[in-house]
């Protein structure tokens, strides 16, 4: 037995990366259908859409922006807010279908709320 402690958070985090670098291992933004990326807080979610053929952000949203801050924060109600905006901003950039990284975070709660938003704001996943 190792005498050592381990801190949770860090622990947490590790299973999270490892479960981040096999989702990644497997999923590829193109030109024709990018990658929704997502970036989950404790107080704010971000969210980007990456062409990761030329490595360029296409369009991005986040409770941090001017548009949504004091209104939302990084609970349920702001990952909607923020799953709407970025799909309003996609299609307005003629983007309507995306591949979808939770970045190694469990599908529920604030990253199933955006995900349900962005569908229904009309992005095809």
């Amino acid at each position: 037995m190792s005498t050592k402690i381990r801190n949770s958070t860090s622990t947490k985090q590790t299973i999270r990366f490892k479960r981040k670098k096999r989702i990644r291992a497997k999923i590829e933004g193109s030109t024709e259908r990018p990658r929704l990326a997502v970036f989950r807080s404790n107080k704010h979610i971000s969210v980007q859409i990456i062409d990761d053929v030329s490595g360029h952000t296409l369009v991005a949203a986040s409770t941090n922006e001017e548009e949504l801050k004091g209104k939302v924060g990084g609970s349920v109600e702001g990952a909607k807010a923020v799953g709407n905006l970025v799909a309003k901003r996609a299609i307005a950039k003629k983007i309507a279908s995306v591949v979808f990284d939770r970045s190694g975070y469990l599908y529920h709660g604030r990253i199933k709320a955006l995900a349900d938003s962005a569908r229904e704001g009309g992005l095809k996943f």
